[in-house]
């Protein structure tokens, strides 16, 4: 990554592929997911008597877990799909062999910038969805569920802080990284000719996913144990 020459063409040119197939869907996601936490988390708070606490509940819910979630699973499936059949490609074509003869590292010359941009793009795609899916769960708390506006803007203040919004953009970065290194590493081992390829799609794809509820469930454990609860 620290070798020069960087990549910064390619790295613009990544980061805006993987933005342009990744914006929309993470975006149009979002709204289901923020509607259904926030509904059945209402609806659980009032059964419990605790109505007023819905909306930093659901906030919460949207920005510490759905966000990097959606954002994770959008960039393996679309960007990380793609970047692995692009090197697959390359690979059985024998280009990364070329480029080894003419002594230009591919690891450098394509990995490194494909990586980068689908950290890139997943710390800021994680941005949107909270956005979104707050905007979402608002909507759906306030009008479909009559909470009032005050009291769900009130638990949301006394119950989450900044160190929510730090985990999240963290590990929207940690899932970006896995998804663009599971890509490339298939996209480089692939089987022999298009079948190789279309099967380390696949592959990656599914080794993504699992590897994210995975980390994801480290993260979490890790942060309810050095963060404390606000108020507490």
């Amino acid at each position: 990554m620290f070798r020069r020459p960087f990549q910064v063409r390619e790295l613009i040119e990544q980061f805006w592929f993987i933005a342009s197939v990744t914006i929309l869907p993470t975006a149009l996601v979002s709204i289901p997911f923020g509607a259904v936490i926030a509904l059945q988390v209402g609806s659980l708070a009032r059964q419990l008597g605790a109505q007023s606490f819905t909306g930093g509940a659901s906030v919460l819910a949207v920005i510490q877990q759905a966000s990097p979630i959606i954002v994770a699973l959008l960039i393996s499936g679309a960007g990380g799909s793609a970047i692995c059949a692009d090197i697959g490609s390359r690979t059985i074509r024998e280009e990364m062999d070329a480029m080894e003869v003419m002594s230009v590292s591919p690891i450098q010359r394509l990995i490194v910038p494909r990586v980068l941009a689908a950290m890139l793009v997943a710390v800021l795609l994680n941005g949107l969805v909270s956005v979104v899916g707050v905007m979402g769960g608002y909507f759906f708390n306030v009008v479909m569920q009559g909470g009032t506006p005050g009291a769900y803007l009130a638990s949301f203040s006394a119950l989450a802080q900044l160190p929510d919004l730090y985990i999240s953009e963290l590990k929207a970065l940690i899932f970006g990284f896995i998804a663009g290194v599971v890509a490339a590493y298939r996209g480089l081992n692939p089987g022999s000719g298009p079948k190789g390829v279309g099967d380390a799609v696949n592959q990656s794809v599914v080794i993504t996913f699992l590897l994210l509820f995975f980390v994801n469930l480290v993260l979490t454990a890790i942060y309810l144990q050095v963060v404390p609860p606000k108020g507490s």
